[in-house]
C-alpha cells in the first residue's frame, strides 16, 4: 500500500538526500531520525479539549487486580512458531538487521513506494492476533505484558530473532541511539548518570522518570532482574490530562506551547543543531485529532551547557514547576508492574507514559539486570498516528540517526 499522505506535506530535508543504500541498510529504509516538529501545524491550547474519553483512558484500579486483561502468558503453539521462524531464519544467513515482515525496496521521486511483499519472519498463526495487539497498542489501553519467553533456554542469539521478529509485527525497528542500535540493551554498564548532557540514563541504574521514548511503540523483554528496584510503572497519559485540565489547567497549556528545549546529546547529524524546539503536547493533523505526547524529564533538564551561553533560553520557573506537578501527577496515578525474566512489555509512545524505579545489582558472577529493547515505528499509512512532523508519513519515523551510520543489532550492551 502506498502511502496516502505523503503529498501532503513538503519534502523533509532528509529526504534530499539519495536512497538509503541496502549495503547499508539491509531492508531498504533508513530510520528517519529526530526532527522539528511543522511549526504551522501546531495547535494553540484553546484548540485542545477539556476531556478525553475513549479506550485510552485508564485508570489504575481498571487493571491492577485485573492482570488477565493486560497480561498475555505465551502457550506451546506460539512458542512452537516463534521457536521455527528464528531457527529458519538464523540458517537463512540473513542479518538481524534485515529482519521484517516485509520488504519495501522501491524509490520513486524521494518516496518509498510498496513494490514487494517479502516475508522472512513468517508467523501464520500468530499474525492475526498481533495484529490486534497492535491495534490496542495504537488505540486501546496501549499496552501489554507478555510471559514466558523461554529466555534461559534459548539464550541471548535466538532470543533476540524471536524478539525482534517479533517486533516486526507491531511496527519497523529504528534506530535508538547514534551507534544505530536498533536492538537496545537496558543495563547499567557504568555510565555516571549526573552527567545527564552526555549520558543515556538507561545505561545506568538510576531511576527514570516518566517519560516517552522517540518512536511509536517501545518492546522490553527482561534477561535477568536487578537485585532489587528496577521496576517498571506506567499511566495514561490521556487520564493524566484529564486530572491536570481539572486541578491545573495552566499547566496543560504550559505543555502546549512549543518553547520546550531537547537536548541532543550530541548525537545530531552534520549540519543539524543540537538541540529541538518543540512541544510537549501535541493535537494530530487532520480531522477529529486525539492529544498525543513527546517528553523526556532528562532531555529537558541537561542543557544548561547551552543556555548558559546563551544560545538558547533555560528552562522558565513556569516551565519547571510544569514538569514537576506532570511527574507528580504521573506517579500518583501510575500503575505499578515487575518485570520477571522471559516478560517482554509492549508500551505505546503516544499515549503512555513510563517510569523504572531506582536499581541494584546482584554481586559478580551473578548477571546484571539486562532488558533487551526494542523501538517501533508505525507510519501513517499503516495506522499510525498522523504527528504534525515531517516524516510521520515515512516508514522508520522517528529514532536517532547520525548521517549514515548503519543499523547493527549487538546482542548484548557495548
Amino acid at each position: 500500500m502506498a502511502p496516502s499522505v505523503t503529498e501532503s506535506y513538503p519534502t523533509p530535508p532528509h529526504q534530499l538526500r539519495e536512497p538509503p543504500s541496502k549495503a547499508i541498510f539491509p531492508d531498504g529504509i533508513k530510520t528517519s531520525g529526530q526532527h522539528p516538529p511543522l511549526y504551522d501545524q501546531l495547535r494553540p491550547y484553546s484548540d485542545f479539549p477539556k476531556e478525553i474519553t475513549g479506550p485510552t483512558v485508564w485508570k489504575t484500579e481498571d487493571y491492577i487486580n485485573n492482570p488477565e486483561r493486560w497480561t498475555h502468558p505465551f502457550n506451546e503453539d506460539e512458542i512452537a512458531e516463534l521457536s521455527e521462524a528464528a531457527e529458519k531464519f538464523v540458517a537463512d544467513g540473513t542479518p538481524l538487521t534485515g529482519i521484517s515482515k516485509v520488504s519495501r525496496i522501491f524509490f520513486i521521486d524521494n518516496s518509498t513506494i510498496l513494490m514487494i511483499l517479502k516475508d522472512n519472519f513468517p508467523l501464520p498463526n500468530m499474525s492475526s492476533f498481533l495484529e490486534s495487539m497492535r491495534r490496542e497498542l495504537l488505540n486501546g489501553k496501549g499496552f501489554i505484558l507478555f510471559n514466558g519467553f523461554p529466555v534461559e533456554e534459548w539464550g541471548n542469539h535466538k532470543c533476540a530473532v524471536a524478539y525482534m521478529g517479533l517486533g516486526t509485527y507491531l511496527g519497523y525497528f529504528v534506530s535508538q541511539n547514534g551507534r544505530g542500535h536498533v536492538l537496545g540493551h537496558v543495563k547499567d554498564v557504568g555510565d555516571d548518570s549526573s552527567q545527564t548532557h552526555k549520558v543515556r540514563i538507561y545505561r545506568t541504574n538510576a531511576r527514570q522518570y516518566f517519560h516517552a521514548d522517540d518512536s511509536d511503540i517501545v518492546g522490553l523483554l527482561c534477561i535477568a532482574c536487578a537485585l532489587e528496584g528496577g521496576e517498571s510503572d506506567i499511566v495514561s497519559v490521556h487520564h493524566v490530562y484529564n486530572v491536570l485540565q481539572r486541578e491545573r489547567p495552566d499547566v496543560i497549556k504550559t505543555l502546549t506551547e512549543p518553547n520546550w528545549y531537547f537536548d541532543r546529546k550530541g548525537e545530531t547529524s552534520d549540519g543539524e543543531e543540537e538541540w529541538i524546539r518543540q512541544a510537549v503536547l501535541y493535537l494530530e493533523t487532520g480531522d477529529n485529532p486525539r492529544v498525543c505526547l513527546k517528553y523526556d524529564p532528562y532531555f529537558i533538564k541537561s542543557l544548561s551547557r547551552f543556555s548558559d551561553a546563551g544560545l538558547i533560553p533555560a528552562l522558565s520557573p513556569i516551565q519547571q514547576e510544569a514538569a514537576q506537578v506532570l511527574e507528580d501527577t504521573c506517579k500518583r496515578l501510575a500503575l505499578h508492574m515487575i518485570l520477571e525474566v522471559g516478560d517482554i512489555q509492549f508500551l505505546s509512545n503516544e499515549h503512555v507514559l513510563h517510569a523504572r524505579t531506582e536499581y541494584k545489582d546482584h554481586a559478580p558472577p551473578e548477571p546484571r539486570r539486562h532488558l533487551m529493547r526494542l523501538w517501533l515505528a508505525t507510519p501513517e499509512s499503516e495506522g499510525g498516528w498522523k504527528l504534525p512532523f515531517y516524516d510521520s508519513a515515512e516508514r522508520k519515523r522517528g529514532g536517532i540517526q547520525v548521517n549514515e551510520q548503519r543499523p547493527v543489532a549487538p546482542l548484548d550492551a557495548e
